[in-house]
């Protein structure tokens, strides 16, 4: 986007950005929890320095959330917003995947047998993660979009990733995307994406697994994508900072 022309539409795009982050989240931006704040803050603040000023430490954010929530939607706008990278679990291993699974006689699109969450899964995360610390080696924060679903589940992973970080002065954050399940099979039957044909035709025990209505213990912000608002939210901010700053 470009640059403002003066500190008032630079304070005016801050706000707007700081005002949908409220919108989409789960009650609000509460100013009691620091975990919150201090992301939020984050957001902002790299909006700020896309228009010159300082550089501080990268942050690695984790955006998380099961198939067709709007995860990989609301990290693209985080990353037109920050600057920050913006590394897609599928767009970086679909192919690895897709071959290894049939190398190991298995079915290419299958995402829920023992074979593929055994034998593929972690190599799929291991390939996400060390391109995120290829960017976060050279100063440039990172976004990860993926499900994410057993690691922020996990709060003993999520600290050895704090500690990794820390130990390298990085900053990590996780976001979850909350979304009802009508909604999410609306976008699944949309895409129209091979990988998914298991949760369409067994979609009642697919559903019966997930756990819409809470959140993983480790998530920073959860992300009320029901309905699609929290997209919408998203495309609206896209539309009032291209209006201040042009």
């Amino acid at each position: 986007m470009p640059a403002p022309t003066d500190p008032a539409a630079d304070n005016a795009a801050a706000q707007v950005i700081e005002e949908t982050l409220a919108k989409v989240s789960v009650d609000g931006i509460q100013p009691a929890n620091p975990q919150q704040t201090a992301l939020r803050n984050r957001i902002v603040d790299a909006w700020r320095r896309r228009h010159g000023g300082g550089s501080p430490k990268p942050i690695l954010t984790l955006v998380g959330g099961y198939a067709g929530s709007g995860k990989t939607e609301f990290s693209r706008f985080l990353s037109d917003i920050t600057g920050w990278a913006f590394l897609d679990k599928d767009s970086i291993t679909r192919s690895m995947t897709e071959r290894l699974l049939v190398s190991l006689g298995g079915d290419p699109n299958d995402r829920h047998s023992e074979l593929y969450l055994t034998e593929v899964r972690p190599l799929e995360y291991r390939c996400l993660m060390e391109t995120a610390w290829d960017n976060l080696h050279v100063g440039t924060s990172a976004i990860l979009s993926a499900p994410f679903i057993s690691e922020l589940n996990d709060e003993a992973w999520f600290k050895r990733l704090e500690n990794r970080c820390a130990a390298k002065g990085i900053d990590v954050a996780a976001i979850w995307v909350r979304c009802d399940p009508e909604s999410m099979r609306e976008y699944i039957e949309f895409r129209a994406a091979a990988r998914d044909a298991w949760k369409l035709a067994n979609w009642d025990e697919y559903v019966s697994g997930l756990k819409t209505d809470t959140s993983p213990p480790t998530a920073h912000i959860t992300v009320d994508n029901r309905l699609g608002s929290a997209i919408t939210f998203a495309d609206q901010t896209r539309e009032s900072l291209k209006r201040i700053l042009t």
